[in-house]
């Protein structure tokens, strides 16, 4: 079992930056990959961004790629989110996610079904 504890959302004015934690514990070791999805009112799911905790190496959504940055810290079992030039359409509840196997692509990590483990989600609000 993997727990996931998001933190750091809140209320910004477009243009402002915050920045998302996800403090995972349990069977941390046996996660592959970890990412960030947000959920809009009346919408799906959508992803946001990824990130292997073996080598770092990272993924985005297009909507938020060159704004947002995604990273880790290994030994504190936490993944952050750094959200800047936010827009009001970033508004949404923002889940971390745990997936325990190994993606041959990055498209695979962007599919919301593959993960295992969700937090339970912080609000981000953007105004204009």
């Amino acid at each position: 079992q993997v727990q996931l504890v998001e933190s750091g959302g809140g209320f910004m004015q477009a243009g402002g930056s915050l920045r998302l934690s996800c403090a995972a514990s349990g069977r941390t070791f046996s996660s592959y990959a970890m990412g960030w999805f947000r959920q809009a009112p009346g919408k799906e799911r959508e992803f946001v961004a990824a990130i292997r905790w073996s080598g770092g190496s990272t993924y985005y959504a297009d909507s938020v790629k060159g704004r947002f940055t995604i990273s880790r810290d290994n030994a504190k079992n936490t993944v952050y989110l750094q959200m800047n030039s936010l827009k009001p359409e970033d508004t949404a509840v923002y889940y971390c996610a745990a997936d325990q196997t190994y993606r041959s692509s990055w498209y695979q990590s962007s599919m919301s079904r593959v993960y295992d483990y969700w937090g339970q989600g912080t609000q981000v609000t953007v105004s204009s």
